[in-house]
């Protein structure tokens, strides 16, 4: 067993949105500094984004009704690495968690530097939601919006 951490926010707006917003790739840049500095393009069929790991592959878990935003991140020396995400609905609003996986080699110092990187991605996602700088998604069109089945 890998340990893992869990990171949270809660989001005052419904789970649908929050979903549809977090889930397209594109809009990355805006929250998830840890994993997208610039735009998000596709290449080749695949998420490709500058972070500071260097560019990296991202693919989403298909689209769903469920909140799952797990994604795979292709490190640029190919190793792949899961992180399991989830929109929880809560009343009006909802929680994201995150689960932060201690990763072979890792320090304990390490692990809580990307839980505060994870938790600071997770706080612009919640103001810019709460804020409504986020670009509306309709809660009709969850999960259709996103449009690209991961590789």
């Amino acid at each position: 067993m890998t340990p893992s951490r869990h990171v949270s926010v809660g989001i005052a707006a419904p789970a649908e949105r929050v979903y549809a917003y977090a889930v397209d790739p594109t809009h990355l840049p805006a929250w998830a500094a840890g994993l997208a500095r610039s735009t998000v393009e596709r290449v080749d069929g695949h998420w490709v984004a500058e972070s500071p790991m260097g560019r990296v592959r991202i693919a989403f878990a298909r689209p769903n009704d469920l909140g799952v935003l797990d994604h795979v991140v292709t490190l640029p020396d190919g190793e792949e690495v899961l992180n399991p995400m989830r929109v929880l609905p809560d009343g009006d609003g909802c929680e994201v968690v995150f689960t932060v996986r201690h990763r072979e080699g890792m320090g304990d110092e390490e692990l809580e530097s990307d839980c505060r990187a994870v938790l600071a991605d997770l706080e612009r996602l919640r103001d810019l939601l709460e804020e409504g700088l986020a670009r509306r998604a309709p809660a009709d069109d969850w999960p259709r919006r996103r449009r690209s089945p991961p590789a």
